[in-house]
């Protein structure tokens, strides 16, 4: 399945529930957000025939995320359909780590092969100031729980201006005792996120081969929006993942299904197909193949998220955890 600046559309992100156990200021107002009803969201069975279809269309990867994926009751009965469907290749989730040492066993059971596990501090204070709660040693407890499940892991890190960039070092050094890696993601302009300022990747590179030595770069694989490099001793990979200061539109293999059912094209605009209201009309597979493959030629070129903001209408304005992280 193409679009229609010929990239191939592969990856599939599923947002199962817009519900987070956790508040992180970058991503969820303190007011809280209003929910969407039970009614509204998905059921898994529709999840489970979107897949079935997009994956004949040429998905090839499914990851899971939220809000938080793992609060959603019954989630694992939903893994282990999906894994399943014939043509997925790679199965992964997002989360933010705090139930994932209860959960780890049998979502290597389900079938889930790969982990990403946010994470922007290991200190219990600043823990608190990101997320309002406590539970940075449950974050690590469900870490090495998912390595010990031979899961392999990627550590997410969101570093900003005056909130963990004194403490990006003690993060790295996890892939540099531990077998993972560890990406710093630039703060993208969505929801609460504007409210932060983005540390541009290249000033942390330079950071920490301040604290490490010189990296090696690793040849960029177009699969990926990362760019790794290699530090001496060091178990695991550094990533850095761009979008403001190097777009990576021009590869861009991905669409998003929000928790309500709307086939996302891009992250930076609020525009998509709404899947929901096909399948709830009774529409058959042909017409949800054919709709889909109509919005996926409608992807855009690429983000404005460095645009001004009254420049563009189509921004999307809601949180990360109503979009779908």
């Amino acid at each position: 399945m193409t679009d229609g600046y010929g990239r191939n559309i592969d990856y599939l992100r599923i947002s199962l529930t817009d519900k987070c156990n956790l508040r992180c200021v970058y991503c969820m107002p303190p007011r809280g957000i209003n929910h969407i009803s039970h009614d509204e969201i998905l059921t898994f069975e529709e999840i489970t025939r979107i897949v079935k279809v997009m994956a004949e269309l040429g998905i090839k990867k499914i990851r899971l995320t939220g809000g938080e994926p793992l609060v959603r009751k019954g989630m694992l009965n939903l893994v282990k359909k999906l894994h399943e469907i014939k043509g997925i290749e790679q199965f992964a989730l997002t989360t933010n780590g705090i139930l994932l040492s209860e959960y780890a066993h049998e979502l290597k059971e389900a079938g889930i092969t790969r982990i990403n596990v946010s994470l922007d501090t290991l200190n219990e204070t600043t823990f608190q100031k990101i997320t309002g709660c406590t539970g940075i040693n449950t974050v690590l407890k469900g870490i090495h729980s998912a390595l010990d499940e031979g899961f392999r892991v990627k550590l997410n890190c969101v570093p900003c201006t005056g909130l963990n960039d004194n403490e990006l070092e003690d993060i790295a050094k996890l892939a540099q005792n531990l077998p993972l890696d560890v990406r710093f993601i630039e703060m993208m302009p969505i929801g609460c996120g504007k409210n932060f300022t983005a540390i541009p990747s290249e000033q942390i590179l330079l950071q920490l081969e301040k604290s490490f030595g010189n990296a090696e770069k690793y040849p960029k694989n177009l699969h990926t929006p990362a760019q790794y490099y290699k530090f001496q001793n060091f178990k695991g990979k550094i990533g850095f993942i761009s979008p403001l200061s190097h777009s990576f539109c021009q590869n861009c293999n991905r669409v998003r299904l929000t928790t309500e059912g709307i086939l996302k094209l891009c992250l930076c605009y609020s525009d998509g197909l709404n899947l929901k209201k096909i399948l709830r009309s009774g529409a058959d597979e042909s017409t949800l193949k054919n709709e889909i493959i109509q919005a996926v030629k409608s992807k855009p070129e690429k983000h404005s998220f460095n645009k001004n903001e009254n420049t563009d209408n189509k921004k999307d304005t809601h949180t990360m955890a109503q979009i779908g992280g």
